[in-house]
């Protein structure tokens, strides 16, 4: 019975998907819907994304210098290790998930809270296709801005382990040098990739849960922590996949 549930899950969600990206009414409405969602889901979240991105880089500069400590390992192998973790893993992983629950929570009670309300469905009486008009816009602008955001905060957690060098951790010409060391672009690719692939399950999955709310407010919290939830081990799994395809 789970799984005949779960099957049927999966086949609202191909379907959802299916009238999000068909050929939109009026290019214009879909481009202000879609301006308004980038101001919402991508610049709103620069702040969160930068405080988080810069203290984290420094912690894990720090604790890596801790346990490093050892006079036969040269200290730029303190960098080379912050440097890979925040962009192999924290930036595009990390990052990713703290937007599951800031943007995913959103989309789904926004959503939500109109399905309850029969906004969705007064939209549909007068013709306008609401799955494409309230999702295809916002998965467009997580798309394209989560990566901007991934790269933000990839740049500024370096910077943080550059400000805990200027504190002591380490030497500060040692730190840059680990930087530059034995430096991969594609890691930086690797990135981008992920974080595209995140920003589209974030919403989607998001908006799945928010699109079918069925009931009154209860309902629609409900849902919002279901999404939160499934989108985060959506981008936990796809994580490990792409890992696997794109690394091994």
């Amino acid at each position: 019975m789970y799984f005949k549930r779960q099957l049927e899950s999966l086949g609202r969600y191909m379907v959802l998907l299916g009238r999000t990206f068909r050929k939109p009414e009026n290019l214009r409405m879909y481009y202000q819907a879609f301006m308004r969602d980038l101001d919402l889901l991508g610049y709103n979240s620069l702040a969160i994304v930068s405080v988080i991105s810069i203290f984290v880089g420094a912690v894990v500069t720090i604790q890596t210098a801790f346990n490093l400590d050892d006079p036969f390992i040269p200290q730029y192998y303190i960098a080379i290790a912050t440097r890979e973790s925040i962009i192999l893993e924290f930036s595009p992983t990390m990052v990713s998930l703290i937007l599951a629950g800031k943007v995913g929570s959103n989309i789904a009670s926004t959503l939500g809270s109109m399905r309850v309300s029969e906004q969705i469905d007064a939209l549909e009486v007068m013709g306008v296709n609401p799955a494409a008009y309230l999702i295809a816009p916002k998965v467009v602008s997580m798309v394209i801005f989560n990566p901007i955001l991934i790269t933000i905060s990839m740049f500024l957690g370096l910077v943080g382990g550059y400000l805990a060098s200027v504190g002591g951790v380490m030497g500060v010409d040692d730190y840059i040098y680990g930087l530059q060391l034995d430096f991969d672009a594609y890691h930086i690719t690797y990135a981008l990739i992920k974080s595209f692939v995140f920003g589209f399950l974030i919403v989607s999955i998001s908006a799945y849960f928010g699109f079918y709310v069925k009931g009154g407010a209860i309902e629609v919290g409900i849902n919002a922590t279901k999404a939160v939830v499934a989108s985060s081990v959506a981008v936990i799994v796809s994580n490990y996949f792409l890992t696997q395809i794109l690394l091994v």
